[in-house]
């Protein structure tokens, strides 16, 4: 059987991890889609991809193309994927899905209307910890969750000097430590605990540069079936990162430290096993010659390749008409729609200090 094609759209986070994903996945990546010529034929060159292109249009029209990626900074995401989706290609949009949930829900039904695959480059949720702990929770380990806490603070914005890209820092154009990162945590707790109910939220500038958009984030939520949470995290902490994932239920506390999930209960502390079916290949840090700005050095271990694999891995098992595994559950752009709701309400309670209700 011939290998699926892709086009890959996005040459910098695009050719980190999304092209070494897709060919671990057994794709074949047959065009790069960029905004500067000479980057995108230097970095295909490099990839040894054949078709670098500044047009979208042009690489739709590829032979053999089955699946767009897309990596490209959270505003330009409709025009593509509507385009490629227009086009009848399946698609992973990379999150933050969208600037608004108005944009999102365009993407979800003009996918759903054409009958393609699409999936939400919320890669995470085969991170092996973070799978270990969602798969316990819904066996009732810790029985019925009741408090979370889901904290990281680190200094990957701290120092003004470092170089992110422009959207970051941009709030017209979905920017912000709050899409960039919030977004997966978010969806873990969706994936985990279920739909949020409300939250009380703000956002906070730290580091000492002249934004618009936040590198700090502190949310109290509420989840529908009655967790409440709290979810905070800056990207512009001098020193030392520090994290905690706990989650608090009626029989006892989960709690992801590093790699492993320990539950402490009645009987003391346990580290929970993890299935064959949830083991990751070790991480493969992208070639040094990608890494240039401090944006590229937050991807520079290499973590996500092995959880994007297996995203990848679904995306293909679906075109060729192979079953998928329902655990962890892949997201699509109904998470990915879901998942803005959400972030659209953190923003709202942030800039009109209330509480926001998130509807069913």
């Amino acid at each position: 059987m011939s290998k699926p094609g892709a086009v890959i759209v996005g040459t910098g986070f695009g050719i980190i991890t999304h092209l070494r994903a897709l060919r671990a996945a057994g794709f074949e990546a047959r065009g790069l889609v960029g905004r500067d010529p000479e980057k995108t034929a230097k970095r295909a060159a490099d990839a040894g991809i054949p078709h670098p292109t500044t047009s979208l249009s042009e690489a739709l029209e590829l032979p053999g193309v089955d699946v767009v990626t897309v990596a490209t900074p959270p505003h330009t995401h409709c025009a593509i994927v509507l385009e490629a989706i227009a086009a009848g290609k399946h698609v992973v949009c990379e999150k933050p899905f969208a600037r608004n949930a108005d944009e999102g829900l365009q993407m979800l039904e003009a996918a759903q209307k054409a009958g393609v695959f699409h999936l939400l480059g919320t890669e995470f949720r085969w991170s092996t910890a973070q799978a270990v702990a969602t798969r316990a929770v819904h066996e009732g380990v810790i029985g019925e969750p009741r408090l979370a806490t889901f904290l990281l603070h680190m200094p990957g914005v701290a120092d003004p000097s470092g170089e992110v890209p422009s959207w970051w820092g941009d709030a017209s154009q979905g920017g912000g430590w709050l899409g960039a990162f919030a977004s997966h945590v978010v969806d873990q707790v969706r994936a985990t605990l279920g739909e949020f109910e409300g939250v009380s939220a703000s956002l906070t500038l730290v580091s000492d540069r002249e934004w618009t958009a936040e590198d700090s984030y502190t949310v109290h939520f509420r989840t529908r079936n009655g967790v409440d949470g709290v979810l905070q995290s800056t990207a512009g902490s001098w020193g030392m990162p520090a994290g905690c994932t706990r989650i608090i239920g009626s029989k006892g506390t989960l709690s992801i430290e590093g790699n492993d999930v320990v539950v402490y209960d009645s009987g003391g502390a346990k580290t929970l096993p993890v299935p064959d079916d949830l083991q990751n290949d070790a991480p493969v840090p992208p070639p040094a010659d990608l890494l240039v700005t401090q944006y590229d050095m937050l991807h520079s271990m290499g973590i996500d390749l092995a959880p994007f694999t297996k995203l990848f891995g679904v995306m293909r098992a679906r075109i060729e008409g192979r079953e998928i595994p329902t655990d962890p559950a892949p997201a699509t752009f109904e998470d990915g729609y879901q998942g803005q709701r959400v972030i659209d309400a953190i923003r709202q309670s942030s800039r009109e200090k209330v509480w926001v209700p998130i509807a069913p």
